[in-house]
């Protein structure tokens, strides 16, 4: 990609680069959503699932992540859904979070598309949230479909917690492996107008979130990426006037919203 169109952190934690023109690209879109990963979480102290020591280094997902696990050996599942439990209770959004509800509220972001289920964003203030993949805030009952809210009691050691109104088993409110992502119909319209893609923290590797860039780019519009390190999103490109930022997202992210705001009050001047 253009070099100018690579961001990074200076020694001193200033974004350099053509950190303007960033600014107008985010301030003039039309639309403006974001797709958020892994990566973002990481920042308040949530191990990536499928990195060295995250969850999947510690239960097979094809073994206890599955639907069909939770029917057949709903203890077995809880083993699994416990751990998640304790990674994500007592974690508060960091910077990145706050700066996305920064951007939301002062309408320069139409919402947020995240594969995480730790409920940070809603805790940071952002108000459209979609969860594709779940959230896990709260259980739900298979048989009779009640939710009610996790607790700590539920994640101490013993049988599953069972349903108050029918006695099933609950499960977390995450979305299992052989069963469908949610809130696809909501994603596709708030995608279908962007003309810019903040990705955050994620590979875009994994599908159906995957696919959401593609679309963008398919309608002319660029994405401006936040991660550590490239990935094969910035090798495969971010459309016309893509922006790759590098670094840690719950310092980048700040500085590309700084940005924006900056940009936009000077249309407004």
């Amino acid at each position: 990609m253009d070099p100018a169109n690579r961001l990074r952190l200076s020694p001193d934690g200033a974004l350099e680069g053509d950190v303007a023109a960033l600014g107008r690209l985010l301030a003039s879109a039309r639309r403006v959503v974001a797709l958020t990963g892994a990566g973002l979480s990481v920042e308040s102290g949530i191990p990536d699932f499928r990195s060295a020591g995250g969850l999947w280094s510690a239960f097979d997902p094809m073994e206890y992540a599955t639907r069909s696990c939770f029917a057949r050996s709903p203890g077995k599942a809880w083993e699994l859904y416990r751990a998640l439990g304790a990674a994500i209770a007592g974690r508060e959004p960091n910077a990145g979070h706050l700066a996305l509800a920064r951007l939301e509220r002062a309408g320069l972001l139409a919402g947020i598309v995240t594969q995480n289920v730790d409920g940070l964003h809603q805790a940071a203030g952002s108000e459209t949230v979609l969860e594709i993949h779940g959230e896990g805030r709260h259980l739900t009952c298979p048989g009779c479909g009640s939710v009610e809210p996790l607790s700590a009691a539920h994640l101490e050691p013993g049988p599953p917690p069972p349903c108050a109104g029918c006695g099933s088993p609950l499960r977390p409110n995450v979305v299992l492996f052989e069963e469908p992502v949610r809130e696809m119909p909501r994603v596709r319209e708030l995608v279908a107008l962007a003309d810019a893609m903040l990705v955050v923290g994620t590979s875009t590797d994994v599908a159906p979130a995957g696919y959401l860039p593609e679309d963008v780019l398919a309608g002319g519009g660029s994405l401006v990426e936040f991660n550590l390190a490239p990935t094969r999103r910035t090798a495969a490109g971010l459309g016309p006037s893509g922006f790759f930022v590098e670094g840690p997202v719950a310092r980048t992210l700040p500085a590309g919203a700084d940005a924006a705001l900056g940009a936009r009050a000077g249309e407004t001047a």
